[in-house]
């Protein structure tokens, strides 16, 4: 039987393989895992192939590998539950398309409170200025001439956020709803220094447009004609109707 003849040259293959794959998988954490293994298979060839280590190449390849286990860590941290903020922990499954790292980020620009009283968010169209995420409580909508309630766990001023339009619909949050509330401006700046931030976001909202649309104008909706003047007093109204 022939022994095995160890051959440094022999590393060089398997490190590039494991580059290849690692560039040809999307998943991000397998292709880092690829990588740094590619890193490590390397580390040894520069250690092994001369009579000395070549110390300069060592050091360079300790370096991207250390950059790639920052990344990865980053990369698990963001995608862990427990990046999840135990105060906004009891919402988190109302923004399924946000990863745990991106749901944090969110809710260190919220402000989340209880409304006091009756009142108005959005104005049909005005340019707004603030984000709303109703947690609990009714929501009055009135778009033309119709006017309708919706059930919480929904964006309100979102359009105007999405694509600077003014608002597409007068809103009123009923007394004791609760709710998050983002400035635009804040929002804009985290998504400007974020891409990965800034298409999570969109996706969650996204997904509540598809289903407001979905649900709204249905066997709630009403003749505005119908509801007394002004609108905030008709909220508990359309609500029971």
């Amino acid at each position: 039987m022939t022994d095995f003849v160890y051959s440094p040259g022999l590393l060089v293959y398997l490190a590039g393989a494991f580059y290849i794959l690692g560039l040809v998988i999307i998943h991000q954490v397998v292709l880092r895992l690829l990588i740094l293994s590619g890193t490590g298979v390397y580390l040894l060839y520069y250690f092994t192939v001369a009579d000395t280590p070549l110390w300069e190449a060592i050091y360079v390849s300790f370096l991207i590998g250390m950059a790639n286990i920052i990344g990865l860590t980053s990369l698990l941290a963001r995608k862990s539950r427990f990046a999840i903020p135990r105060a906004h922990a009891d919402i988190y499954g109302d923004f399924p398309p946000l990863p745990p790292g991106d749901f944090r980020a969110l809710m260190k620009l919220a402000k989340r409170y209880a409304v006091e009283a009756d009142k108005q968010v959005t104005t049909e169209g005005e340019a707004g200025d603030k984000l709303y995420f109703v947690i609990s409580g009714s929501t009055l909508v009135r778009k033309s001439d119709q006017a309708f309630v919706l059930a919480p766990k929904l964006f309100l001023g979102e359009v105007a956020f999405l694509v600077g339009a003014p608002s597409s619909a007068s809103t009123w949050l009923e007394e004791g709803a609760e709710v998050l509330e983002w400035n635009f401006s804040d929002l804009r700046r985290k998504c400007a220094r974020s891409t990965r931030f800034k298409l999570a976001l969109e996706a969650a909202i996204s997904a509540d447009l598809a289903h407001k649309v979905a649900h709204s104008m249905g066997k709630d909706s009403v003749r505005v004609d119908h509801i007394p003047k002004p609108m905030i007093e008709a909220l508990p109204s359309v609500r029971q109707g």
